[in-house]
């Protein structure tokens, strides 16, 4: 899976290159600042694109002495480093177009704008794509935060070739610096759409209530469990995390419990692959936080 991700980074790093020297000539050609916006977001998605590279691989680093759980968080921060520089990109896009429009500087060579911004649009089609099946397979964050951002430069390059087209051909003074705006803006947008998966996962979040309720409703196969509580789930990376207690028989001995809760991993692991599971049993009626709704309330008793 680590190679999959790893894969996407470097797809993501030669876009990056490929259309940063295509819209830098096109912005020499044109002085349009829709097509110099598109130029700096490119080359900040370079820049992102190699951070979240190196987000992936070092996720895929399995645990060490000083990182039990292993580096998967690396993956949340790559994307919240890609979203300061879409946040970044985006105010200086704002203001180069706020000049702009103030100045009334009119474009050139729109072809070549429209050109460039039409190879750009296959491109980041063909990549998004490939983006999204390593993401299907993978869960990785940070290929799926540089999606978000390749996706918003469909909308981008498309808002080009409408500036170009409009000043150019239509007569529209100002358009393209009204385009600029309206594409910092929509970068501001993704930027915070972007950073709320990464941050869920840095602040360890619960797991979606229906993945939870899933999650116990395996659980209560079994019905050598009384009951279950202090269900507590968090997401690194590409990886869940599961603890929870088990209330038991009291008379069962070790070996008969071992094996129960045995039994009830390799189901869990059939149904949530990927996810490291750990299990306390206590004896039934055991409490250990008394007035504690979070970790004393029994979630097997709504699904029997």
């Amino acid at each position: 899976m680590s190679n999959l991700a790893r894969r996407a980074a470097l797809a993501s790093v030669a876009c990056a290159l490929l259309l940063g020297g295509l819209k830098a000539w096109a912005a020499w050609r044109t002085g349009s600042v829709a097509v110099l916006a598109s130029l700096a977001d490119s080359l900040l998605d370079l820049v992102a694109s190699l951070v979240t590279l190196g987000g992936v691989h070092w996720a895929a680093q399995p645990a060490d002495d000083d990182h039990r759980f292993g580096h998967g968080k690396a993956e949340a921060l790559a994307a919240l480093f890609q979203v300061a520089v879409i946040a970044f990109s985006a105010f200086a896009i704002l203001l180069r177009a706020g000049e702009r429009l103030m100045a009334q500087q009119p474009s050139t060579d729109a072809e070549y704008g429209i050109g460039v911004s039409l190879v750009a649009i296959v491109v980041t089609l063909a990549l998004t794509r490939y983006q999204q099946s390593v993401v299907r397979r993978t869960a990785s964050i940070a290929i799926g935060t540089d999606r978000i951002h390749y996706q918003s430069d469909l909308f981008l390059n498309a808002a080009v070739i409408a500036a170009l087209a409009l000043e150019s051909y239509a007569g529209l003074a100002g358009a393209d610096a009204v385009f600029g705006i309206a594409i910092g803006l929509w970068l501001l947008f993704g930027a915070w759409r972007a950073s709320v998966d990464a941050i869920d996962q840095l602040m360890d979040k619960e797991w979606p209530e229906a993945k939870r309720q899933r999650f116990v409703e395996v659980a209560a196969r079994h019905p050598e469990l009384i009951g279950l509580h202090d269900l507590r789930t968090r997401t690194s990376g590409a990886k869940d995390f599961v603890q929870f207690h088990i209330w038991m028989d009291p008379h069962m001995t070790i070996l008969e419990s071992h094996d129960v809760v045995e039994r009830l991993e390799i189901e869990l692991a059939q149904e949530f692959p990927g996810t490291e599971v750990l299990i306390h049993v206590d004896p039934e009626g055991q409490v250990d936080e008394p007035g504690n709704p979070l970790a004393e309330t029994d979630l097997l008793k709504d699904t029997r």
